[in-house]
This record gives structure tokens, sequence and C-alpha cells, in this order.
């Protein structure tokens, strides 16, 4: 029976989905951001229309999803189909720097503006004139930073650090976020004045479970591109592994996709890629989600639930189980990256690292 389709979704997206990847996605198997992007899924082809309804105007563009959904490669997207496309794109981390840094990253300095400071720098903003600024986990920025950034985008001027002399940038600002801005602003976390500036147009990303019609596009592609990479590696995958990864969670999205793919094909011997080659993350499961890839539970009413459970055992040692578990598990999560975990989970590497340190003697004495 051939595949039903939509009388507003041009019979071209069907046949051949669009795939965007990083310009350098070879270069960063360690890191937590997808890689790739298909639009297959009815959810994924609305957010590509809605993407090149937005990209040709100037519009500050916010960007909404969870890690690993591919904010960057729209972010790109966006670029590429604007009328800045021929110029820089510059993509930033604004949780990467401390706040005595982020200054001196997003606006530049003057030599001798403070100790160490030997040379004159650029910023972010002025390498990205004429083209797109890209910042990534915005609600990281400091509320210091926040009233600066706030007053570049009004007066497009920036000032480095150090400086008394205005330079004029013409930039087009994309943002990104996986928590809820509106609730930093409540808290006190935000601007308010900064959101409505950047929250002109909005796009935002299904989580993977919400687009079930592109994890098998992403798998193949995922397949493809890594047994380029090793030379080896089954080249298709069966049905039984088709099932297991359209019944999963996907908690890490795009990206925990790609790293099962990845591992599937270091282990599978044979030129037919099974389900038992598929070792999935429990995470989804141990925070209540349903396995399938639709789930009507928030991640805060699965975690009531799964403590409301735990409440039940009466444990004596409680708070300890659910803390090495959750240290555990966001370690893991972020590839047994220190400094990614204790950026998940709001806390310092060093307390961190006592916490890791920690769950390894418990588990010692088990």
């Amino acid at each position: 029976m051939p595949k039903p389709r939509s009388p507003e979704v041009p019979d071209r997206l069907w046949d051949s989905p669009q795939l965007l990847t990083l310009p350098d996605s070879r270069a960063l198997t360690t890191s937590i951001r997808a890689t790739a992007q298909v639009f297959q899924d009815p959810c994924s082809v609305a957010i590509l229309e809605r993407v090149r309804m937005i990209a040709p105007s100037d519009a500050n563009v916010l960007i909404i999803g969870e890690t690993g959904t591919g904010k960057e490669l729209i972010a790109r997207h966006v670029h590429d189909l604007s009328k800045r496309r021929h110029r820089p794109f510059v993509a930033v981390n604004c949780g990467a720097f401390s706040e005595t840094l982020v200054e001196s990253e997003l606006f530049g300095h003057e030599k001798g503006a403070f100790t160490g400071a030997f040379t004159s720098k650029t910023g972010w903003f002025e390498a990205a004139n004429g083209g797109t600024l890209f910042l990534d986990e915005i609600g990281d920025l400091p509320l210091s930073m926040q009233v600066k950034l706030l007053r570049v985008l009004q007066e497009r001027e920036v000032v480095r650090l150090g400086s008394h002399k205005s330079i004029a940038v013409d930039v087009r600002v994309v943002a990104a976020t996986n928590v809820r801005l509106q609730d930093a602003v409540t808290a006190g976390h935000f601007r308010e004045d900064l959101f409505y500036r950047l929250h002109v147009a909005t796009l935002a990303l299904p989580t993977l479970r919400e687009r079930p019609g592109d994890i098998l596009p992403l798998a193949r592609h995922f397949m493809k591109d890594y047994r380029g990479r090793l030379g080896y590696g089954p080249e298709t995958m069966d049905f039984s592994a088709e099932q297991k990864l359209l019944q999963h969670n996907w908690p890490g999205n795009i990206r925990e996709l790609e790293n099962v793919i990845h591992h599937a094909l270091l282990i599978c011997p044979h030129n037919m890629l099974s389900a038992e080659f598929l070792h999935m993350s429990t995470l989804g499961l141990q925070r209540g989600l349903s396995p399938g890839p639709k789930s009507e539970a928030t991640p805060q009413q699965a975690l009531v639930t799964a403590l409301h459970g735990l409440f039940d055992l009466a444990d004596d040692f409680l708070f300890d189980h659910i803390e090495e578990t959750v240290i555990r598990e966001a370690f893991e999560f972020c590839h047994r990256n220190q400094v990614q975990t204790a950026k998940l989970l709001g806390l310092s590497r060093n307390i961190l690292r006592s916490r890791l340190i920690k769950n390894q003697e418990i588990s010692a004495l088990k």
C-alpha cells in the first residue's frame, strides 16, 4: 500500500527527505550535539517549512529544543536560506565561558584591558559581522551580560572591553536553549526585555520520540556514514532492529541514536544488523517514560511517579541511592565527560568529581 501523503507537503519531501549535517561532523564523535537532521516525519517537515518562511528575513530567531535535537543544524539552515548565506556563520556556547571571560568573548577587548590582554581581540559579534551569530544555551548567559547583549541588539553596535569607542555591527542573532526561558524570566534568571527581543520568531524542535518517521532514515544515514569511516560493518538492518529502534524512547534524541548505531557497527560481525546488537540506554525507562516513541508524561510528572514508587520501598539509604543513580546516569548520558555532566546537573566540576569518587567507594562496598 502506498504511503499516505499530506496535500500540503510536496512529493519531493516524502520521496527524498532532506538531510542536514554539520560541516565538521566527523570531528565531533564525542560531542553531545546532533550531527544530522532529516525531514521525513510530518512533524519535522512542518518545522522545515517554518524555517523556509522565517529564514529570508533578518528577524532574530529563538530555537527551543532538548539536547540532541539538532538546534545548531537548524540555525545553520536558517543562515543558509537567508541573504546572509555568503557571510560568516559563527556558533558559540554561552555556557562554555566563565562570567569574567564572556564579555571579552562576546564584545572583544583592547590591549591592556585586563591582566593577560597582551593584544587586542575581536569578539563574536565582530567576527559574525554581516552574517549570523548563533548563541547556543542563551539561558546560561549571566544577567550582567544579558543587559549588555540587549543594548547591542537595540543599538547594533559593540564596545570592546577597555575601550570607549563603539563599533557598528550588522548581525542576525539566532539563539537556542533547552530550557523554558519563560520560566527563567519568572524565576528572575533571564531578563524579560531580552526574552522579547529574541522571541521575534520561534522554532520549537520536536524530540525524536515525537517524530518517529525520522528514526529509520536517520539510522540508515548513520549506518552509511560510520560504515564509510570504519571501512566495515553491516550494510542494512533487519526487521527486528527496525522495530527496536522505533520502540525506544530516545531521551538523548538524535545524538543518542547516532551513538547506538556507531556502537552497533563496531560489534556486529554480520552484513545485516539485528536487534541484539542495538544497546539502548535505560535512562528513559528510569525516568518513568513510555518505551514507545510517543509519551504523554512530562519529565517532571514521570520523576514524581518514580519517586513515589521509591518512597513505598522505605529504603533507609534512599537519598544516597537516588543521588548515586542521578550522578551515574548523567555521567553516562554525557559520554563520561565531567565538564558536560557538571553543566547538565548545575554542579561545579570539583563537586561532581567528589560525588563520582564517593559513588565508586559505595559501589566497591556492595
